[in-house]
């Protein structure tokens, strides 16, 4: 591994390090401009995909927490329920 590529693992693997100590949620991705993607020619680091971010200029990254989805592995139920009938208590 070249030395760039070394520290450019050294540097993202500490910062998702840093956001699970101080996260109760995992990071889910690693998000990267498409040309260092390209350049560093990996699809993940320590299991998380690198997602191509054209917003991020090169050199940089985001660590991406998983609370920050789309929700769609969230299961949505619809809630039903019927009114209830109170009734009072009666003297006798």
């Amino acid at each position: 591994m070249a030395s760039n590529e070394a520290k450019n693992l050294e540097a993202i693997s500490k910062a998702i390090d840093q956001h699970n100590a101080n996260c109760p949620f995992p990071a889910s991705e690693v998000r990267m401009n498409p040309f260092e993607i390209e350049r560093l020619g990996w699809d993940s680091i320590r299991g998380l995909p690198l997602v191509p971010d054209a917003e991020l200029g090169t050199g940089r990254f985001r660590i991406v927490c998983s609370r920050e989805g789309d929700d769609s592995g969230l299961e949505i139920t619809e809630a039903v329920g019927r009114e209830l009938e109170t009734v009072a208590p009666t003297n006798n």
